[in-house]
């Protein structure tokens, strides 16, 4: 396996840190990841080292404000801000393997960018996979919620309305302790105007989801407590492609 990292500019002028592994001759295809929020790419090694021995390429990059890329942790300005990066990214990745197969992955945050990118650019994919897609307001979010949230992220965007309970990552407490120990982890809170920005972008792609007609796999927890578990499933009867995997893990 051969790892390789580096920084490009965001079309917002702004650095972006990326890294890949990469297998031993020409890869079967490039997967792509949309990590998910607060954290950063270089926690998917249990992804990295499943698939990379198998012939796959895995890129990924650390959205505007995560991990080591440039931005204020916890808040973007826009949820199109990830969109445009990830296009950046995107072409970088296709000039550097030109020709290759591409599969797009996202987890939580992630789920929700790869589908928003998925439904504007699923022509140059060849299929995509979410875990844990966040796509659906949890069910204690109210209608009155996400519209008090709105009005705080034009009133007081920056402000921090939340905190991610890591106790609910996983029931393996070593995958909780590497989160809580991670200097790249963010655990502050979210902005408002992030919050705000994630609950719009839902609606939108929800909207949107029959246009989908690329393969798709949904990986979804029964217990997840930080993602809606109905989301993926909302996915899965909402997407307009035939080739379609739902796997509901209790």
């Amino acid at each position: 396996m051969q790892q390789k990292e580096g920084t490009l500019k965001s079309t917002h002028n702004t650095n972006l840190y990326w890294r890949c592994w990469l297998p031993d001759g020409k890869p079967k295809a490039v997967i792509l990841v949309a990590h998910g929020l607060a954290e950063h790419i270089s926690r998917y090694s249990n992804l990295v080292n499943h698939v990379v021995p198998r012939g796959y390429a895995v890129y990924g990059v650390d959205h505007d404000g995560h991990g080591k890329s440039d931005g204020r942790k916890g808040y973007v300005e826009r949820f199109q801000v990830f969109l445009n990066d990830f296009k950046a990214f995107d072409d970088f990745v296709r000039n550097e393997n030109p020709g290759a197969k591409m599969f797009l992955l996202g987890h939580s945050m992630g789920g929700l960018l790869a589908v928003a990118y998925g439904l504007e650019h699923q022509k140059d994919f060849a299929g995509m996979v979410v875990s844990a897609p966040l796509l659906k307001p949890g069910e204690s979010i109210t209608p009155a919620t996400i519209t008090l949230a709105r009005i705080v992220s034009v009133l007081a965007p920056r402000m921090g309305v939340a905190v991610l309970d890591s106790t609910f990552l996983s029931r393996d407490k070593s995958v909780v302790e590497a989160y809580d120990t991670d200097p790249l982890v963010y655990r502050g809170k979210i902005s408002a105007r992030l919050g705000a920005e994630m609950f719009d972008t839902m609606n939108k792609v929800q909207q949107q989801l029959s246009t989908l007609t690329i393969p798709v796999l949904i990986l979804q927890g029964a217990a997840d407590q930080l993602v809606n578990p109905a989301g993926g499933k909302m996915l899965y009867e909402g997407v307009g492609c035939q080739d379609k995997t739902y796997k509901l893990y209790d």
